[in-house]
C-alpha cells in the first residue's frame, strides 16, 4: 500500500492531517527542513528531531552527483546513510537542474546537463528521477518536473506546463508501488489560472498520492502566490496531502495553511541561522544589530530550544560577529525549533476550531517586534 492519509480536523479550509510512511507519521501541517545534501546543515539529526521535525527533504539531484544514489543505496539507503530514521522525502532534481542556465538542455526525453560540482555530463529523466529517488529509499517521491521560470509569458507557461504533465505521466509508470511509499504529482502553470487548472486536472486524472503545488515563490510576489493557491488548492483531492514547495516565511506558512496546503519545505530557517538572522514570535532577528551586544536577555524568553534557555543575546550576538560555528549551529537549531512550535501551534489551534484568532495573534505578535 502506499503511503496512508486522512483529515482529523478543519477550520476553514485549514486542515490537521495524519499522513503514515514506511518511516513513520507525519502530523500536518508539517514544515519539512532542508537536508539537500543528505544533512541539514549545522545540524545533527538527533539535533533536528529534537527541535521538533519529523520528516527531512533530500535532493535528487545533488545526491546523484555526490555521493552517488548507487553508493547511498550499496551503504542502506539514505536513512541509514544520513542517520535519520524518520521519513524523507525527495525533490525530484527539476527545480535544481533548470537553474544550471547555461549547463542543461531540455528535450522531450529529458534534461541534459554537466554538473556543478566537476562538470561531468548527465542525463535526467522522469524514469531515472523515479529510479533515484527509489535508490535513496525515500518516501515520498516527487514526480520529475521542469520548474517554469519566472517571468514568462502564458505561452510558454503553458509548454512547459504541458512537459511538465508528459513527465508526470512517465513518473507515475516508473514507480514502484511498495508499502508505506508515496508518489506526488506537482501542479505548475506559473501564475495562469487556467493553466493551474488544467495542469491539476491532468494530475488528478493521473492519480497520485499526493499533489504539490509547484513555481510559486520564484519572484511573482506574495499577493500573487496566494491567488494562484486560492484558485487552484481547491481543485486538489481532498483526501491527498498538498505540499507547498519551496515557501519558508512565517507569515506565508499561515497564509498557505488558511488556504488548505499541508506541507511546506525551505531552506530558509537554517540559512538565516548561518547568516546571523534567527526567526522569532516577534518577527525576524539580525544578531549583527549592534543593540544585541550588551543584551543579557535570552533571546526569547517563551522559547524553550538551547540558544535561548542557554545563552544571551549578546553571546550570539558575539558568536555570529566572530563567525564561530557554534552561532551558527545555535540559531540554525533555534530556527527549525520556532519553525516546528509554530506547527504544532496550528495544527492546535485547528484542532480547537481557533485557527483564525491563532492568525490574528500571529501577525500582531510578529508585528510588534522584539522587545
Amino acid at each position: 500500500m502506499p503511503t496512508g492519509f486522512g483529515v482529523t480536523a478543519t477550520n476553514g479550509m485549514a486542515r490537521h492531517g495524519r499522513l503514515d510512511t514506511a518511516h513513520g507519521r507525519i502530523e500536518t501541517p508539517a514544515f519539512m527542513p532542508v537536508g539537500t545534501a543528505a544533512t541539514v546543515k549545522a545540524m545533527l539529526p538527533s539535533s533536528v528531531r529534537a527541535a521538533g521535525a519529523q520528516i527531512l527533504l533530500g535532493n535528487t539531484y545533488h545526491l546523484m552527483v555526490r555521493p552517488g544514489a548507487e553508493r547511498i543505496a550499496k551503504l542502506g539507503g539514505l536513512h541509514r546513510f544520513m542517520g535519520w530514521d524518520g521519513p524523507i522525502l525527495t525533490d525530484s532534481g527539476g527545480y535544481q537542474v533548470m537553474s544550471l542556465a547555461g549547463l542543461r538542455r531540455i528535450r522531450e526525453d529529458g534534461v541534459t546537463f554537466r554538473s556543478h560540482v566537476d562538470g561531468s555530463r548527465h542525463h535526467l529523466s522522469p524514469e531515472a528521477s523515479v529510479r533515484i529517488q527509489d535508490l535513496l529509499g525515500a518516501d515520498i517521491t516527487m514526480a520529475f518536473d521542469e520548474c517554469t521560470p519566472w517571468p514568462v509569458d502564458e505561452t510558454e507557461a503553458a509548454s512547459s506546463m504541458r512537459l511538465s504533465m508528459r513527465w508526470a505521466e512517465r513518473s507515475r509508470r516508473a514507480f514502484r508501488d511498495r508499502e508505506g511509499v508515496g508518489l506526488f504529482g506537482i501542479v505548475q502553470g506559473s501564475v495562469y489560472q487556467a493553466l493551474r487548472a488544467e495542469s491539476a486536472e491532468t494530475l488528478v486524472g493521473i492519480g497520485f498520492d499526493g499533489y504539490a503545488v509547484g513555481g510559486l515563490a520564484v519572484g511573482e510576489g506574495r499577493d500573487e502566490m496566494l491567488r494562484i493557491l486560492a484558485g487552484t488548492v481547491p481543485l486538489l483531492p481532498h483526501d491527498r496531502p498538498r505540499y507547498l514547495m519551496g515557501v519558508g516565511k512565517p507569515r506565508d506558512l499561515v497564509d498557505a495553511v488558511r488556504h488548505g496546503i499541508d506541507m511546506f519545505d525551505c531552506v530558509l530557517p537554517t540559512r538565516s541561522g548561518r547568516n546571523g538572522q534567527a526567526f522569532t514570535r516577534h518577527g525576524p532577528v539580525n544578531l549583527r544589530n549592534r543593540r544585541f551586544l550588551d543584551d543579557p536577555r535570552p533571546l526569547d524568553d517563551a522559547c524553550g530550544c538551547p540558544a535561548c534557555t542557554g545563552f544571551s543575546r549578546a553571546y550570539l550576538a558575539h558568536l555570529v560577529r566572530a563567525g564561530e560555528i557554534l552561532g551558527a549551529m545555535l540559531l540554525s537549531w533555534h530556527n527549525l525549533h520556532y519553525y516546528q512550535e509554530l506547527m504544532a501551534g496550528i495544527r492546535t489551534a485547528i484542532d480547537r476550531r481557533e485557527f483564525e484568532c491563532f492568525a490574528t495573534e500571529f501577525r500582531r505578535e510578529q508585528e510588534a517586534g522584539l522587545p
